[in-house]
């Protein structure tokens, strides 16, 4: 039986490889839609949990898990040795910046190695980790021919497996699209491997658009998030300009935003978080200097979303001396601790850096996050810090909260009438009564 027979009557076994905010729902949708499915990671405590059918991502429902358990047709591996028993395979593996911002592609490497090491005729890879143009056809291309037949012929792609490229766009916590709602592009290394890949990903998901090479379908997520980091860019740097002005910056997008064609509403916040926007635009200008490409304008959004966390510490110094305090020796509780409101996200969020830069300046800083009970150990923050409670006098206690995630679990009137200082980068504030001099806007 063929791949595409496979695909078409369900019977075709589905891996998955990385199972974080895009590989678990991927996983799932694909369970849902009747097929068998296998996950992947490195990391044996998912594993642990998936097999008892607890989900570690909560913004995702209780359910989610155990009713894959439920079907029979599920099953969770740190063993890449099993997948040669998926007919195929999708890799959601992280794509992180280096020391120097540089493009770190190890895990898309690894990955490749581990995949041809089982490869067989007939199997289906795509990879949906956001990365720079031509990264399938020169990374994982070259490792999968490389694997030779029986009778020692190197195998082809579009003939022998398949290959292909279809973004991810999973956005945390959004409520009116998931998974299985958001447009699919996919773009093929050659077009049987496209028509292939686009026939699997149809089965599960509402639309799919084939796009005619992987390149296009590498580029465009690019494109997507570097679109939003310079807008975001923009009306921060209208922020800072309006701010010096004695402007109210929310206010001014609102009424930009009252005209029916021609803006889209972007707003400013402490800095960028989550896998994507944070990281997306350093892989476009790394690739584009290796063909001698300037992109001024990509790298100028990036500086200024660089630098906010910065210009919030600004604003902290500004409303404590106020009050004839400094910022060393002051006691701060941060609001929010993940990237976007109301998920447990933490990556890339900037209010790591923000409690980084408040400790190296000799405050003593706590978080409360509803979401998020811990922070746990990650590539370049460890603070070994818990949730603190939020109550009448632990907020009193405090010289200066600092709100970076607008929650929607907050009571934003509790919050300001019983706080001491606060220095609002989220607008959150604005429609709660009372006194207002003792809230900072940044």
């Amino acid at each position: 039986m063929t791949l595409r027979e496979k695909i078409d009557n369900n019977t075709a076994v589905v891996g998955v490889i990385g199972l974080g905010y895009v590989g678990l729902p991927l996983l799932a949708a694909f369970c849902k839609g009747g097929f068998t499915v296998i996950g992947f990671d490195v990391d044996p405590k998912k594993i642990e949990l998936l097999k008892r059918g607890e989900n570690y991502l909560k913004h995702l429902g209780d359910t989610l898990v155990s009713d894959m358990v439920v079907t029979g047709r599920f099953d969770a591996t740190v063993d890449a040795g099993r997948l040669g028993e998926c007919d195929a395979i999708i890799v959601c593996v992280p794509t992180p910046l280096g020391t120097h911002r540089e493009p770190d592609l190890s895990y898309i490497e690894n990955t490749a190695v581990d995949i041809a090491k089982t490869l067989r005729v007939g199997q289906l890879v795509v990879l949906e980790s956001s990365t720079y143009p031509r990264t399938t056809r020169e990374i994982m291309l070259p490792k999968f021919e490389a694997r030779t037949m029986p009778d020692r012929k190197p195998m082809v792609c579009g003939k022998d497996f398949y290959l292909a490229y279809s973004p991810e766009r999973e956005d945390p916590g959004r409520k009116d699209f998931n998974t299985q709602t958001i447009p699919k592009l996919v773009g093929g290394i050659e077009a049987r491997s496209g028509e292939v890949a686009t026939a699997l990903y149809a089965k599960v998901i509402k639309q799919v658009i084939p796009v005619s090479t992987a390149e296009v379908a590498e580029a465009a997520k690019l494109l997507e998030n570097i679109y939003r980091a310079v807008n975001i860019a923009l009306v921060n740097e209208m922020k800072m300009v309006l701010t010096a002005m004695g402007i109210d910056v929310w206010e001014v997008v609102r009424a930009a935003a009252t005209k029916p064609f021609g803006f889209q509403a972007f707003y400013p916040g402490p800095g960028l978080g989550g896998h994507c926007i944070p990281i997306d635009p350093f892989y476009l200008t790394w690739k584009a200097a290796e063909v001698g490409m300037p992109t001024r304008f990509i790298e100028l959004a990036g500086e200024i979303n660089h630098a906010m966390p910065d210009w919030v510490i600004q604003r902290v110094m500004l409303a404590l001396n106020g009050q004839s305090k400094s910022v060393n020796g002051a006691r701060i509780l941060v609001l929010g601790l993940a990237y976007k409101p109301d998920v447990d996200d933490v990556r890339e969020s900037p209010s790591f850096e923000l409690i980084e830069k408040l400790l190296d300046l000799g405050a003593t800083v706590d978080y409360n996050d509803p979401h998020v009970a811990a922070t746990h150990k990650m590539r370049h923050h460890d603070l070994q810090m818990e949730s603190v409670p939020l109550t009448k006098e632990s907020l009193a206690s405090y010289d200066l909260v600092l709100i970076a995630t607008h929650h929607a679990a907050y009571d934003w009137q509790f919050i300001v009438d019983h706080s001491i200082l606060i220095v609002d980068t989220r607008n959150a504030t604005a429609k709660a009564k009372g006194r207002r001099s003792h809230i900072l806007s940044a």
